[in-house]
């Protein structure tokens, strides 16, 4: 069972990190570093909407929470949302995995954070191992289930 997704401080946090559309990754990471005791997290969500596909999305966790600082941008309530992590990081291996990503790759997005070799390719989607299937495999059927229920519901009306 993923932890609730905690509204008021997504929002709260959304501000004072000036959070952006579509760039939750670099959120995320600006949340984790302001955010005392969080660990980031990379993986999956799921919009409750028409068509369902998981998207590759980074937030950070509390012991109790998950705030997402992209949550203002995403349209959608805690009840129409749906986190399957994949990857964990405490904010002083973020910060190390950021500053090597960006001295071995200058001119690539440091974010998002792979595990080490072997990296494994799902279509064009994502890159990442073993753990990465597992997240992405539970986000693909918790689609499947909103796209059966959607159907019903139009079949009624």
């Amino acid at each position: 069972m993923s932890k609730p997704l905690d509204e008021t401080l997504s929002k709260e946090i959304s501000e004072r990190i000036k959070s952006k559309a579509k760039d939750s990754f670099n959120n995320a990471y600006k949340a984790a570093l302001l955010t005392e005791g969080c660990m980031y997290v990379q993986g999956f969500l799921v919009r409750d909407e028409k068509p369902c596909k998981p998207i590759e999305h980074g937030w950070i966790e509390l012991d109790t929470c998950i705030i997402d600082p992209t949550l203002p941008h995403l349209n959608k309530n805690s009840q129409e949302l749906y986190y399957f992590p994949a990857q964990h990081l405490t904010v002083k291996k973020l910060i190390a995995a950021v500053e090597e990503a960006k001295e071995d790759y200058p001119d690539d997005d440091a974010l998002p954070v792979y595990d080490a070799l072997p990296h494994e390719y799902y279509g064009n989607l994502i890159m990442g191992g073993k753990n990465y299937s597992e997240a992405y495999k539970e986000a693909q059927t918790k689609c499947q289930e909103l796209n059966k229920l959607t159907k019903q519901t139009d079949s009624k009306n």
